[in-house]
């Protein structure tokens, strides 16, 4: 059987703490799949059609990782792919306490499902999606907090289009 994990986020946007987290990750799975999910407790900055491109660009030379869109809880999207893995970033202890919880009911929901936690590489600690939104929005470069490759004036642009 293959081992399939699924990383879920918003990814608004994908940033090289997520990147990281995905290529340290692809050796312990047979595929990964980015499920960009739906948070109906945050406002998109981005645009998901635009965010499954980008992810879809950083990751375009790896055949173990896809990007799908999923509306609905993270445990019945991994009966619909076949994945027995949710896999998840921690940067903090306030995110661990956050990410044990729903690991937890995730359990009782899906026993067969497991969450398998990877550490944030220590530079990457400090940096989240609300802080490149941040920069990004008042006109800075977050250039160095996005995966290399990605096309900076597009994600001004796209940042603009999607604040007006």
């Amino acid at each position: 059987m293959k081992k399939i994990a699924i990383f879920p986020g918003s990814f608004d946007p994908f940033s090289i703490g997520h990147e990281s987290i995905v290529n340290r990750a692809l050796s312990l799975f047979d595929k990964i799949v980015i499920m960009i999910g739906y948070n109906a407790n945050k406002k998109s900055f981005f645009p998901i059609e635009q965010r499954v491109r980008w992810i879809n660009q950083v990751f375009q030379n790896v055949d173990k990782v896809e990007v799908k869109i999923h509306d609905g809880l993270t445990v019945d999207f991994c009966k619909e792919v076949g994945a027995q893995y949710i896999l998840r970033g921690l940067r903090t202890s306030a995110d661990f306490e956050y990410e044990r919880a729903i690991a937890q009911i995730n359990k009782q929901m899906h026993p067969e499902i497991e969450t398998i936690f990877l550490l944030t590489l220590p530079e990457h600690t400090p940096v989240n999606a609300t802080i490149i939104r941040d920069i990004v929005f008042h006109g800075g470069d977050a250039s160095k907090f996005l995966p290399k490759g990605l096309n900076m004036e597009e994600f001004k642009m796209n940042s603009k289009k999607s604040n007006e």
